[in-house]
């Protein structure tokens, strides 16, 4: 069963987000650690396993299917913005509310459970998912947080993970493949996204004062917005609308981009809230609560999905 797996994935990563908190508990690290591990996810680990998706033998099913999975997104996305939008009449949300709600954790916790769970053949449709957001996130998400109308468009065609998007989207499609001894050494950069990102979230946690943050009452009300009644809305929408009879794998490329919206809030948004002088400490307390609701959310959600 899907949700079953899901959970056990879940938990052997958030086992290894345990490891990384307990190395600053013992005063073996900092939390401040964190950044070197951040910076080796951005520009070496995660572009390698987006490269290493697109190396899989080119056929009119998955190209197709790739292109459903972009789609989906954008549908996805279109459902997001309808949604936050419009309970902010109710809620009142701030920018980095807003933003925490719409952007998600798409890159680190989505590409090493899709491999898992499926196989690496099926992480790039997750990559079709991260394209979007990219895109979306570095336009509308920037000027959000940032209170501007203007987009960062350079910020966008320079981002390492969207250049290795389209670099590997054109080598799929040209049916161009690495040579083996590079081909091996990206595929074996890229496998271990999942433990140093895992660190690293429980590096940064292990500074996190938990306990201010359980306190506040709207930080709930947000986390089971973006847990769980925002991706429930949005799935439900997918499930039935007869998108997922596009493909003969459909149900499970939907499944991989709906699983991008079960996940907590982006990080970005943490560090555009930092970048800009805004309420970063929200941001971080809508991130961390969102992570570890996650480990039930998740699993939660997909058994629906599969109903």
């Amino acid at each position: 069963m899907i949700a079953v797996t899901l959970a056990e994935q879940i938990i052997q990563l958030f086992i290894m987000m345990f490891c990384g908190y307990l190395l600053v508990r013992f005063g073996i690290l900092k939390s401040s650690d964190s950044r070197p591990l951040s910076a080796l996810l951005v520009y070496i680990i995660t572009p390698c396993t987006i490269l290493n998706a697109f190396q899989i033998e080119y056929t009119s099913e998955a190209a197709s299917g790739f292109l459903l999975a972009v789609v989906s997104a954008l549908l996805i996305h279109v459902l997001l913005f309808v949604i936050v939008y419009s309970l902010d009449r109710i809620f009142h949300f701030d920018s980095i509310e807003k933003a925490s709600l719409i952007y998600s954790n798409a890159g680190n916790l989505i590409i090493p459970l899709v491999s898992a769970i499926h196989g690496e053949e099926w992480v790039i449709y997750a990559s079709a998912f991260m394209i979007v957001q990219l895109f979306i996130l570095w336009t509308h998400g920037r000027s959000l947080v940032e209170g501007r109308k203007a987009a960062d468009f350079k910020a966008i065609v320079s981002n390492v993970n969207l250049i290795a998007c389209v670099l590997g989207l054109i080598m799929f499609l040209l049916h161009i493949q690495l040579p083996p001894l590079l081909k091996s050494t990206v595929k074996s950069l890229g496998g271990v996204i999942g433990p140093v990102s895992m660190l690293m979230l429980g590096i940064i946690l292990a500074g996190v004062d938990m306990k201010s943050i359980v306190k506040g009452k709207r930080i709930w009300v947000l986390s089971a917005l973006k847990m769980i009644l925002i991706p429930l809305a949005v799935m439900l929408v997918m499930k039935y609308c007869g998108i997922t009879k596009m493909n003969p794998a459909g149900v499970t490329i939907i499944y991989i981009s709906l699983m991008a919206t079960m996940t907590p809030s982006a990080s970005t948004v943490t560090q555009m809230a930092q970048l800009y002088g805004k309420d970063a400490s929200m941001a971080t307390a809508i991130n961390t609560m969102t992570t570890l609701l996650c480990i039930g959310t998740m699993p939660l959600l997909t058994m629906i999905y599969y109903l």
